[in-house]
C-alpha cells in the first residue's frame, strides 16, 4: 500500500494500516525518543505514547511537508509534554543577555555513538531537552523558548551548561580510556 493510502486508512482507524505505519516508522521514531529519554525503557514508553498521539491526530496531517517530519514533530512534542507533566522542569534562568555559543572543545569524532548517546542521556532533563532540540534537531532558541515556555536567554544558558557538562563527561571518559590503554600496555 502507498503511504497516502496508509494514512487514509489510519484515519479510518484501520488497525492493519496502523500496524504498517508503525512498522515503517517505529525505528526512526524510537531513535528520536532515545535522544530525549533518560534510558531505553523511557524511550520505549515515549514511543508508545507518541504512536497513540499520532494515531489520534493523524487526520490533522494535510499532506503538506513530509509525513516523517510530521511524525517526528509529534513525537518530540509528546515527549516534551510528558516531561512537563511528570515534574516541572526547573530551567536555569538566563545569566546575561548574551550567552556565548560555546562549542564542545573535545573532539566528538573520537567517541562511539553509544558513548555519546549515553553521555547525552545522563544530562539532567532540562539540559538534555534543550541540547537535543538545538544541536541534534536544529531548532532555534526562539522555537525552543516557545516549545518549553521559557525565554530565549534561558534556552541559551541551559544549552551552554549542557555543553559544559557533556564536555566534562566526555573528558572523564577519555581519561579513563587512556588509563586503561596504559595499564594494558604495561
Amino acid at each position: 500500500m502507498k503511504l497516502e493510502e496508509l494514512i487514509k486508512e489510519c484515519c479510518k482507524q484501520n488497525i492493519a494500516a496502523q500496524a504498517e505505519v508503525y512498522q515503517i516508522f517505529s525505528d526512526k521514531l524510537f531513535a528520536v525518543c532515545l535522544k530525549y529519554s533518560r534510558n531505553y525503557q523511557d524511550a520505549e514508553d515515549n514511543l508508545q505514547d507518541s504512536f497513540m498521539t499520532i494515531f489520534s491526530k493523524i487526520e490533522q496531517y494535510k499532506n503538506k511537508g513530509s509525513f516523517e517530519g510530521w511524525l517526528k514533530r509529534i513525537t518530540i512534542h509528546t515527549v516534551l509534554q510528558k516531561y512537563r507533566k511528570k515534574s516541572p522542569l526547573q530551567f536555569v534562568k538566563e545569566v546575561s543577555e548574551e550567552v556565548e555559543e560555546e562549542e564542545l572543545s573535545i573532539e566528538t569524532n573520537n567517541f562511539s555513538i553509544d558513548v555519546l548517546l549515553s553521555s547525552i542521556q545522563q544530562l539532567p532533563d532540562k539540559y538534555r531537552l534543550i541540547f537535543n532540540l538545538y544541536v541534534l534537531d536544529n531548532y532555534s532558541h526562539k522555537e525552543i523558548a516557545e516549545m518549553l515556555q521559557i525565554s530565549v536567554g534561558t534556552s541559551k544558558s541551559n544549552l551552554s551548561r549542557a555543553r559544559k557538562i557533556l564536555r566534562d563527561q566526555l573528558e572523564i571518559y577519555q581519561n579513563k580510556q587512556q588509563k586503561i590503554l596504559i595499564n594494558e600496555s604495561e
